[in-house]
């Protein structure tokens, strides 16, 4: 198989590779087997000729084979078309462009993905042949060429639409400049899947707007209107996913049209594909995010709403009806288990939770919600009128046959919990009234939307513990949850435990009375929960755990958890996933039980100790460690030992004294991955605190793994790791004072221009930086105070937005530090000094209070029209 000018198949070649293509397609051939010879196939420099040979010519074979081929060649060129050589790559070429008129649908397809992957690595510019045959094809008026065309650009535009909007040498035009007009044109043509591809095709660059589009945006509006009612599906689905993301991008367009735009939403939201209803969904939180007029949309909130609330009952087909019915004896399916990511500590104030629900299905009923979701907070109890006497006609209904829609009803009360809060509250012992009975009823999924409902009212609950029957009502919610975390279906527990959840972050120390109660029912789930709904029970204890914290620290309550999640920290092995809500679980335990914990901290250390060295081994040496590298096990284990941190306090000297955490510690430090030195540098601060004298032989390796991560390419995609390594140089400093001095001016080189840039950057990282700062002045304040004009003003307005407590009053130390050291340093930045003072409600250490006092009676002297 050598290159030559004119490349020609050898008809041995072509039949060995046509047969593995057969058997590769076979339901009933070992996969493994084939894939191995076609890999060996791969290694003769013109194999991928044989695939476009086979895609374009070889008719005799089946259209299986030939898309078989095809494929092949798309994933194999994904990787090595640049290093072809260029005789190869012609040849290629060559060979799908009349692909794109094949009879064969399939074929024409497959070529479309094929010069897509293609385009995507040499741009236009590499294949100049490419845009005459497209043009050739569009405007041949045979239907195939067409379709192959249309079909080629609409893979070109969704994967790489920048490529047709780019200058091209030798073109007086750019791509899209020649192509827009004719795509234009296809939306009148009489053929679905040409009007289809071409909206299609066009939508693509409504993020961009090319000029091209802008110039010809009102022959695109009137294209769009013209097709709004298009007989096929998928057509009128394209025209509003056009209107949203229009409103998403550019709402200036559609103003002239709105009341328009809207009518036609409102009746496409009614529409029998549950796609194009589902699309046309999407705009009404966009419409509230686009800062338009709200009072063009208010005018059709009496129409909207009960489209909304129709659309909210499920779907005949929806996948819930049939996964409601499994009984908790039912084992999980593999497909049942979600991937879960657990999140890296954080030290700091606003680091977002991920969204449990990412992997759901998103679908009409599930956008109904939000919507009603997002119009109740734009327009509050003013939907209400409009609402109730839908939502009570639907719960009225007591027929059998009409449960989901008293489910539907149930659902959107708890879609406006939050928005309607005015307007319900005063109603809200009824609502509960009404809703805690249903936590009973006899369909499961009202049982279960019932508990989410009552989740989302969880707030005003406990808010009203207070009032006349207040403690009663949160009594009856509380109680009727905790029934249904034994419910027989999983669907009801899963959902009774994720209210719970919410409930128990609401009530915190309100749960204290009844917590052996909570904790028996938790227990008994932990016993008889399958391995899916068992992670939910696992952050429901953690949660409760973080809700009332010290109170869970007596014997009686000890005796209920403790000895199940021991007994499955034992039953589980290093290597296994479950382990990680299980080590999640615990650091909350360890957390609220504080020195309480010590009774069963030995062994969890030790085990913590011992998952990370093997995954350190495995990391380099698979074989060796018997398990595959990952690194959340890593993660989890660190996170679990810095909540032993927390919790034991200095109880863990001894443990960590006779163990190589230090060792390990640093490696983590300077891992690769992000998440790992997350965690590994919240672990240092936490040691920081408790046990600083067992990280002293390391010192000044840990603080330089610290400075460095304040200083990275690309500060933004690593903040969390930049966040938890500042916190913990400010803990290092407070323990080891002087020490630091080497490494003082590296780290305040890098926290200035964190503190100058804040309003770009993550909150917690500023306070941090500011803190920090603030810390190495007040131990090293003769190396830092020289410098001090550099940063006074970014630095005391970063200190004038931190909340009064401890690590505020260190940074104030600092500040009275340096100002002894340096008075003159400040003297220009006095006004943002003062703001910064005055930013605090009370200082409560009597100490710091006389030291500002102090400052400012000295600046008093020399500047008194400031201070």
């Amino acid at each position: 198989m050598s290159a030559t000018a004119s490349w020609q198949p050898q008809e041995e070649g072509f039949n060995e590779i046509c047969g593995l293509l057969e058997q590769h397609i076979s339901p009933t051939s070992d996969k493994t087997q084939i894939w191995q010879q076609l890999q060996h196939y791969s290694q003769f420099p013109d194999f991928n000729n044989y695939l476009a040979f086979i895609l374009a010519r070889a008719e005799g074979k089946s259209v299986e084979i030939r898309q078989a081929a095809g494929l092949l060649l798309k994933n194999n060129l994904r990787n090595v078309f640049k290093s072809m050589a260029p005789s190869y790559q012609q040849y290629i070429k060559s060979e799908l462009l009349p692909c794109l008129g094949a009879a064969e649908r399939h074929i024409r397809a497959t070529a479309g993905t094929i010069i897509s992957v293609i385009v995507q690595q040499v741009e236009v510019i590499g294949w100049p042949e490419l845009l005459q045959a497209l043009v050739n094809c569009l405007d041949s008026n045979d239907l195939n060429h067409m379709e192959g065309a249309m079909d080629s650009l609409s893979k070109i535009c969704e994967d790489s639409p920048q490529v047709l909007d780019s200058d091209v040498p030798g073109l007086d035009e750019r791509p899209i400049n020649i192509l827009l007009p004719r795509l234009l044109q296809f939306f009148q043509s009489p053929h679905a899947s040409l009007r289809k591809l071409a909206l299609g095709c066009i939508n693509q660059y409504i993020m961009l707007l090319p000029s091209a589009l802008l110039v010809s945006m009102d022959q695109y509006l009137q294209g769009l209107f013209a097709l709004a009612n298009d007989p096929t599906a998928d057509v009128r689905k394209l025209v509003c996913a056009a209107f949203v993301q229009l409103i998403e991008v550019r709402p200036s367009f559609l103003e002239p049209h709105l009341r328009n735009v809207i009518e036609y939403m409102l009746q496409v939201n009614k529409d029998n594909d549950d796609e194009v209803a589902l699309e046309a969904c999407e705009f009404w939180s966009a419409y509230c995010d686009a800062q338009l007029p709200i009072q063009s949309l208010r005018d059709f909130l009496p129409r909207l709403i009960p489209v909304l609330l129709s659309n909210m009952a499920y779907a005949e087909d929806d996948e819930s009806l049939v996964d409601a019915e499994e009984d908790e004896s039912l084992p999980d399916r593999d497909q049942d288990l979600r991937p879960r990511f657990h999140s890296s500590r954080f030290h700091g104030s606003d680091n977002a939770e991920d969204d449990d629900d990412v992997v759901n299905v998103w679908n009409l009923r599930k956008c109904s919600a939000a919507a009603l979701d997002v119009l109740s907070n734009v327009f509050g109890d003013e939907i209400l009128p409009m609402l109730m006497p839908v939502v009570q006609a639907k719960l009225s209904s007591t027929d059998d046959l009409a449960w989901k829609e008293r489910e539907a009803a149930v659902l959107a009360l708890g879609a406006v919990a939050e928005g309607c809060i005015n307007g319900l509250y005063p109603h809200l012992s009824e609502i509960v009234a009404f809703l805690t009975p249903l936590l009973d009823d006899k369909f499961p999924l009202i049982r279960s939307i019932s508990c989410w409902t009552l989740s989302r009212f969880s707030k005003f609950i406990v808010q009203g513990i207070g009032s006349h029957n207040g403690h009663e009502q949160f009594d009856k919610v509380l109680m009727g949850l905790l029934r249904r975390i034994l419910d027989t279906n999983k669907r009801v527990q899963e959902a009774a435990c994720s209210a719970f959840a919410t409930l128990e972050e609401e009530a915190a120390e309100e749960l204290a009375p009844r917590l052996e109660t909570i904790l028996q029912h938790l227990i008994c789930a932990f016993g008889k929960y399958q391995k899916r709904n068992l992670r939910i029970v696992y952050d429901a204890i953690g949660t409760l755990a973080d809700a009332v914290g010290g109170e869970l620290n007596q014997p009686v309550y000890l005796d209920i958890l403790m000895p199940p999640l021991i007994a499955k920290w034992q039953q589980l092995s290093n290597t296994d996933k479950d382990l990680f809500p299980l080590l999640e679980c615990l650091t909350s335990i360890a957390q609220a039980l504080g020195t309480g914990f010590s009774q069963f901290a030995p062994p969890v250390f030790q085990r913590c100790i011992s998952i990370i060295q093997t995954q350190q081994v495995a990391k380099v040496d698979p074989v060796t460690a018997g398990v595959q590298y990952d690194k959340e096990f890593t993660v989890c284990s660190l996170d679990l030992l810095s909540g032993l941190a927390e919790g034991l306090g200095s109880g863990i000297e001894s443990l960590v004294s006779q163990s190589s955490l230090r060792d390990l510690l640093l490696q983590c430090c300077m891992d690769d991955a992000q998440d790992v030195r997350q965690s590994a540098f919240a672990l240092l601060g936490d040691l920081a605190r408790v046990c600083p004298v067992h990280l002293h032989p390391c010192l000044s390796e840990f603080l330089d793994a610290a400075a460095k991560q304040l200083n990275p390419p690309k500060l933004k995609e690593s903040v969390s790791v930049a966040n938890n390594a500042c916190w913990a140089i400010g803990e290092l400093a407070l323990k080891v004072r002087q020490e630091v001095s080497p490494i003082v001016m590296t780290v305040i080189s890098c926290l200035v221009p964190i503190l100058q840039h804040g309003e770009g950057i993550n909150k917690s990282l500023v306070e941090n930086s500011a803190i920090t700062l603030g810390r190495l002045a007040w131990v090293c304040p003769e190396v830092v105070s020289p410098h001090m004009e550099h940063f006074m003003r970014p630095w005391c307005s970063a200190l004038s937005m931190i909340r009064d407590d401890v690590e505020k009053e260190d940074a104030f130390r600092g500040l009275c530090a340096m100002v002894r050291a340096n008075p003159s340093g400040a003297l220009n930045s006095l006004v943002f000094m003062c703001k910064a003072i005055a930013s605090w409600h009370e200082i409560r250490s009597e100490e710091l209070h006389n030291e500002v006092c102090q400052v400012l009676h000295g600046y008093k002297q020399v500047k008194p029209s400031v201070v």
